[in-house]
């Protein structure tokens, strides 16, 4: 079985990991800021681990469902290193 030459040399876009994570922290660190303005009056005398444990699945549920999803889909443009696109 031949394959077909024409797919295999498509070239795709290489995602920038530095523009993706510079768009990541510029969007978690007030993220997880402000859920420890809510969280730490909340959990005053707990033990660091306590907090943390109920934390960290606040923040990584939330980047993996929200807050990367939203990333990717509004600024793909940056993150491939293509010009932006205008809407119609």
């Amino acid at each position: 079985m031949e394959k077909d030459m024409s797919t295999e040399n498509t070239s795709r876009p290489i995602p920038s990991k530095l523009r993706l994570a510079l768009l990541m922290l510029a969007a978690v660190y007030p993220f997880v800021t402000a859920i420890l303005y809510v969280l730490l009056p909340l959990t005053e005398g707990w033990p660091i681990w306590a907090r943390t444990l109920i934390l960290a699945p606040v923040m990584v549920l939330s980047i993996v469902y929200a807050i990367a999803p939203a990333i990717q889909r509004r600024f793909s443009w940056f993150i491939l290193r293509q010009p932006r696109a205008m809407a119609a």
